[in-house]
């Protein structure tokens, strides 16, 4: 058995989620906030039999888009002035970020 463990895009995560269900793979989904550009994203944590994972995998693959998006400047005031941004710039987000951990037990009580 697998856990997979999904990092996406809030905007990806209800496509995902709906497509995960319509395979019968069943999902946990927490919200969580990425680093970098500090936007929720939704970490989804779903177990897999050893033979599902390249199944599941693709249907993230196919419901996870990236796309380009300009971030504004961020203001040093008041912040750390190393991640300071002079003006907007494009960034690629989305997409999706995924951990295949092996599952030694599962139990369901």
């Amino acid at each position: 058995m697998k856990l997979i463990l999904t990092v996406v895009q809030d905007k990806d995560s209800n496509r995902l989620i709906d497509a995960l269900g319509k395979k019968d793979y069943k999902t946990t989904k927490l919200s969580t906030t990425g680093g970098f550009l500090k936007e929720g994203n939704t970490t989804l944590m779903i177990g897999v039999e050893d033979n599902e994972v390249d199944d599941a995998l693709e249907v993230v693959k196919q419901n996870c888009s990236q796309r380009e998006q300009m971030i504004a400047p961020i203001s040093p005031m008041g912040g750390n002035a190393d991640s300071y941004i002079p003006k907007p710039v494009k960034v690629e987000v989305g997409g999706a970020t995924v951990f295949v951990l092996p599952v030694e037990s599962f139990f369901q009580f």
